[in-house]
C-alpha cells in the first residue's frame, strides 16, 4: 500500500534545515512584540508633556526624583504640597521610614518618641488640615481607559490622565490606586490630618490602603532612589538613628525653575493606541520564554511609560 507523501514532508526530507527555519519563522511571526518595539513605533502625539505646575523635583544626595501631582483627583492636596514646596518646607527634612514591600516615607517627623525632634518650619500659607480627598465623584470629563480584566479591590479599574484609577458606579466615586510608584499623603487617625507635609511612595503591596488615604501623584523618574534604600529597623520601617535617614536637599516645583534647566519629560497617554498595545502584549504574551500567556493584566502591572530627555533648550 502506498502512503501519500505531502510536499511539506518531501521538503523536510530533502531540506530539513529549511523546514526547521520555516517553522521557526512562522513561530517568530506570531511572537508578541516587545515593549521597546511598541514604544519605538509610537507616534509623537501619543505622548503628553506634564504641566510644570504639577511636577515636583525631590533632590536627594543620590539624585533627583520627579513626581507628577494629580490635581484632577486630589486638587486640595496638590495645591497644599505646592505651597509647602515653595515655602522650602521640605528642605532639610529626610526620608524617615522605609518599610519593606510597602512604602518609603519622607517629610514631617511623625512622633518625637521615635527619635525625631520636630522643629518649627516655614509653611507659607499652607493649611494644616484638609478634607480627605480619598475619592472623588465620577467625572465624565476626565479621560478614562477601562481595563476589562477584573480587580480584587475595585468594581472597575482603568487609567485616567496617566494614573491608575478605581471606580464604583454604584457609589458614583472614583479614586487613585496605591500601585507601585504612586505617592500618597500620610496622616494620623483623623481623616483630615493629612496636609501633604508627610508623603510616601509605594514600593510594594499597598492596595489595601485604597480609599483610606489621599493619593496625590506618581513618581515619574527616580523610583530606584526611593525603593532601593535600606529598610528601617524600627516599627513599621522607621529609622531609629539619625544617621540612617536620607536627607532631603530640596523639593521644588518645576515651574519655578528656568525652562532651560528642566529635563524634557513626556508621558505616554493611557488613552493612546500604543498604550492599548502594551496592555494587550502583556495580556497575551508569547515568545521564546512565555509558552503560556497570562491572559489578563493587572492595573498595577503596566504604568504609563515615561521618557526623560535633556533639559529644554527653548
Amino acid at each position: 500500500m502506498f502512503q501519500r507523501i505531502t510536499l511539506a514532508a518531501i521538503a523536510f526530507i530533502l531540506f530539513p534545515g529549511l523546514a526547521t527555519q520555516t517553522a521557526a519563522a512562522a513561530d517568530n511571526a506570531r511572537n508578541t512584540p516587545s515593549a521597546s518595539t511598541l514604544l519605538a513605533q509610537s507616534k509623537p502625539d501619543e505622548w503628553r508633556t506634564p504641566d510644570p505646575e504639577n511636577l515636583l523635583y525631590l533632590q536627594l544626595p543620590s539624585g533627583r526624583v520627579i513626581i507628577e501631582l494629580a490635581p484632577g483627583f486630589t486638587p486640595l492636596h496638590a495645591a497644599n504640597i505646592r505651597t509647602l514646596a515653595r515655602a522650602h518646607y521640605f528642605d532639610g527634612l529626610s526620608i524617615l521610614r522605609v518599610q519593606d514591600d510597602f512604602v518609603s516615607q519622607w517629610g514631617t517627623p511623625e512622633d518625637p518618641k521615635d527619635g525625631y525632634a520636630p522643629t518649627p518650619r516655614n509653611r507659607g500659607s499652607a493649611k494644616t488640615s484638609l478634607p480627605p480627598e480619598f475619592t472623588r465623584p465620577l467625572d465624565a470629563v476626565l479621560p478614562w481607559t477601562g481595563l476589562p480584566d477584573g480587580d480584587l479591590y475595585a468594581p472597575e479599574v482603568g487609567f485616567s490622565e496617566g494614573f491608575p484609577v478605581g471606580r464604583d458606579r454604584t457609589s458614583g466615586q472614583e479614586w487613585l490606586l496605591h500601585c507601585y510608584g504612586m505617592v500618597g499623603v500620610a496622616r494620623d487617625n483623623d481623616p483630615q490630618s493629612g496636609d501633604g507635609g508627610s508623603l510616601y511612595a509605594v514600593i510594594g503591596q499597598a492596595r489595601r490602603l485604597d480609599r483610606n488615604l489621599a493619593v496625590a501623584g506618581r513618581v515619574l523618574v527616580g523610583m530606584p532612589l526611593l525603593s532601593g534604600l535600606p529598610r528601617g529597623d524600627g516599627d513599621k520601617g522607621f529609622y531609629t538613628a539619625a544617621d540612617q535617614r536620607t536627607p532631603i536637599r530640596s523639593v521644588q516645583v518645576a515651574a519655578d525653575i528656568p525652562v532651560k534647566q528642566r529635563p524634557a519629560i513626556r508621558v505616554l497617554r493611557t488613552d493612546s493606541a500604543t498604550f492599548a498595545a502594551l496592555l494587550d502584549a502583556a495580556r497575551n504574551r508569547h515568545d521564546a520564554f512565555y509558552s503560556t500567556a497570562p491572559g489578563k493584566v493587572g492595573v498595577c502591572d503596566i504604568p504609563a511609560p515615561v521618557r526623560e530627555g535633556p533639559a529644554n533648550r527653548h
